[in-house]
């Protein structure tokens, strides 16, 4: 499967290239997943650093961006983003044609209140594919609840806009697609979130799992959780969002490529953290460097010296790859102990 193929089905290719696992990889990351940014302008009560400094506030520096991109020349895919607000950082638009130029698949994930009409054509013409909204409500109530502040209709307003502003200038991309955290807080609102979009004129939607960690934060807690305990109201909301899109134009899918209402179902496997092969196809990197196993582990478990695997201000990233602390990482994934970040994990997660 070729590295083109990441963007069709990056869920398949990435299993591909992790196909023969041991605690070595044979083979260069095919994704980086690199936090442009820790800083924020919300309080979400799923995100883990409203609760909790994870490390000081900072954007990855531009030498720091390019030290870890030009160790990797073919990479087929980059998300920028992380446990912050991408959108805050100045360097953004260059980091992403930066990217580009070399004909990487670029996206990232943002919360929209900074998506302000002058801004819309510098980002088109940034080259970036993928543009994802989580909005995580279809009101102005639930969504300060969840989010912490009041910028619903703003959101609403400005990614409308740049949904029509696109049409109008003829651009093919970013892809614009909307994305709610399913939790019993919100998964009622799926159907009007599904029109929202419609209204919107954003013709994908997600519907990505709930994350917590053991002790729960803010509304990431397991009670709130719908996996492996979805009640037959939820699906119920679920099968309707389906049909609404059906509708009126909008696919409604999971985070993963999955169907929603089996994103929320255990696998069938003893063993389902096993299936991953993330840690032998991608590399995470926060604002500072650091190495850590994927994008769950920050909202899995506290504590990021507990699951550190290297640093890319001391470390070539092939030093990191197939160091002693990712190989014992990849063989407890394959082992009857995962790593705590995995235990719970499930697989259906963005990519």
């Amino acid at each position: 499967m070729s590295a083109s193929a990441a963007i069709k089905d990056p869920r398949r290719y990435f299993e591909e290239v992790g196909r023969e696992r041991s605690g070595d990889a044979e083979t260069p990351p095919v994704c980086l997943y690199l936090e442009v940014t820790n800083r924020c302008n919300l309080l979400c009560e799923t995100c883990p650093r409203t609760f909790e400094a994870l490390e000081p506030p900072a954007d990855m520096s531009w030498e720091l961006f390019t030290r870890i991109v030009d160790q990797v020349p073919n990479v087929a895919r980059v998300v920028l983003h992380g446990v912050g607000e991408p959108m805050l950082v100045a360097d953004l638009p260059r980091m992403i044609r930066y990217l580009k130029d070399r004909g990487t698949y670029v996206l990232f994930n943002t919360n929209g209140t900074l998506l302000q009409p002058k801004r819309f054509q510098a980002l088109i013409d940034t080259g970036l594919d993928e543009l994802r909204v989580s909005l995580d409500a279809a009101d102005r109530t639930s969504y300060a609840k969840v989010r912490g502040k009041d910028f619903f209709d703003r959101i609403v307003r400005d990614v409308g806009k740049f949904v029509a502003f696109q049409k109008q200038v003829g651009a093919a991309t970013p892809a614009v697609s909307l994305w709610l955290t399913g939790m019993r807080e919100t998964v009622a609102q799926l159907p009007a979130f599904v029109r929202l979009a419609a209204a919107m004129g954003v013709t994908d939607v997600h519907l990505q799992r709930l994350v917590f960690d053991e002790v729960g934060y803010g509304m990431a807690r397991a009670d709130l959780s719908l996996f492996e305990s979805t009640q037959g109201e939820e699906l119920a909301a679920i099968a309707a969002a389906q049909d609404i899109g059906r509708d009126l134009g909008v696919n409604l899918d999971a985070s993963g490529a999955t169907e929603p209402g089996l994103s929320l179902k255990c696998t069938s496997e003893d063993q389902p953290w096993a299936t991953c092969r993330r840690p032998w196809s991608l590399m995470y990197f926060t604002a500072h460097g650091r190495a850590l196993p994927c994008c769950i582990a920050p909202f899995s478990v506290r504590g990021y010296s507990n699951y550190t695997l290297g640093d890319a201000t001391q470390q070539s990233l092939r030093e990191i790859w197939n160091s002693p602390a990712y190989r014992d990482f990849r063989t407890a994934l394959l082992s009857n102990a995962p790593p705590a970040p995995c235990q719970n994990c499930g697989m259906r997660w963005s990519l």
